[in-house]
């Protein structure tokens, strides 16, 4: 509830349940994933309050948005530096443990650095392991 309130989102019990949702899951939902989770334990909810309660929670800064996905936008609420890793033959989005610089705060050739966002694409280990691996 504090995060969403230093962010300047008024906590609601239906935007609670959403950023219940992603703080609890690394699957990267999209929107319609959102709505069909919360709904299970918020069942009144509209899919336009997830929609909007997203958007909010995105320009506030609280949640992010993966544009990893051309088919659809993500949602992650590990604000951390992290990777984000997404199969081209599946479709899944992970996170992944790549060696990456920390230079948030930095200054880079006159820039202060506030957010570094990388996307890796491949074949992901289940896809792997099911020998799709030169499809």
């Amino acid at each position: 509830m504090a995060r969403m309130r230093d962010a300047g989102v008024t906590p609601t019990m239906q935007r609670l349940a959403i950023l219940e949702f992603l703080e609890g899951t690394k699957s990267h939902p999209t929107a319609d994933k959102v709505y069909v989770e919360v709904r299970k334990t918020c069942p009144t909810i509209a899919r336009a309050t997830v929609y909007n309660t997203l958007e909010a929670l995105t320009k506030a800064g609280t949640i992010l948005q993966l544009t990893v996905d051309p088919s659809a936008a993500r949602y992650d609420a590990d604000l951390g530096p992290h990777v984000h890793f997404r199969c081209r033959l599946c479709g899944e989005v992970y996170d992944i443990d790549v060696k990456q610089e920390n230079c948030l705060g930095d200054l880079v050739k006159g820039h202060r650095v506030e957010a570094v966002r990388t996307y890796a694409f491949g074949v992901c280990a289940s896809c792997r392991k099911k020998g799709r691996d030169d499809a």
